[in-house]
């Protein structure tokens, strides 16, 4: 396993992973972090709110499209499901709580700077199936986007496009490091970990 990382980096965050992700999972409890997930049907917006909502508060948000992708079968279905989804747990994670935070700490302070949060999808690798290649740009995109429309609440959001043969540690690490206050530099960019194309 990769072990870039200083033990104990991720001490006292919470890190939530949707979907899958166990490796993801896995790095970031050794490294300190709580991590925590949102169960229950994604797809329902209300229910995703009071899932995220009954976590308390949540310092980085792992969104695993890949695995949301392959549970859909892939194809169009996995499309929607790995971008609908994740969508809606991205939206009730930074509703629920780093948008009010940034609100009423701006409301305290005038201009004081927000501690915000951070995304990273995971998407799948682009051989993955039909319209995988679509899922990661889908992802890219709203990282892209996102990270412009909230930077004044200070949320970070980063994609990571896994090439083929990149090992589930690779990826795990590198996810890691994008929690950890390294990551901190790093807002609307897309990795690629593993073999080039």
């Amino acid at each position: 396993m990769l072990d870039v990382l200083r033990p104990g980096v991720l001490e006292g965050l919470t890190v939530c992973v949707v979907g899958d992700g166990a490796a993801e999972r896995e790095r970031a409890a050794a490294l300190g972090a709580r991590v925590v997930t949102v169960d229950g049907d994604l797809g329902d917006e209300d229910a995703v709110g009071l899932a995220v909502g009954a976590l308390g508060p949540i310092d980085v948000l792992v969104v695993d499209a890949a695995s949301e992708y392959a549970d859909a079968g892939g194809g169009m279905p996995g499309l929607r499901r790995a971008v609908d989804d994740g969508w809606n747990v991205v939206r009730a994670v930074v509703n629920a709580g780093w948008i009010k935070d940034a609100e009423a700490a701006e409301d305290e302070a005038g201009d004081a700077p927000v501690r915000g949060g951070k995304v990273v999808f995971l998407a799948p690798v682009a051989d993955a199936g039909e319209h995988a290649n679509a899922v990661g740009a889908a992802l890219e995109n709203a990282a892209r986007t996102l990270s412009v429309e909230w930077a004044r609440f200070g949320i970070r959001i980063t994609a990571v496009r896994p090439r083929a043969g990149a090992a589930a540690d690779e990826r795990a690490e590198l996810v890691a490091f994008l929690a950890s206050p390294a990551g901190d530099y790093f807002t609307g960019c897309s990795f690629y970990p593993g073999a080039a194309l």
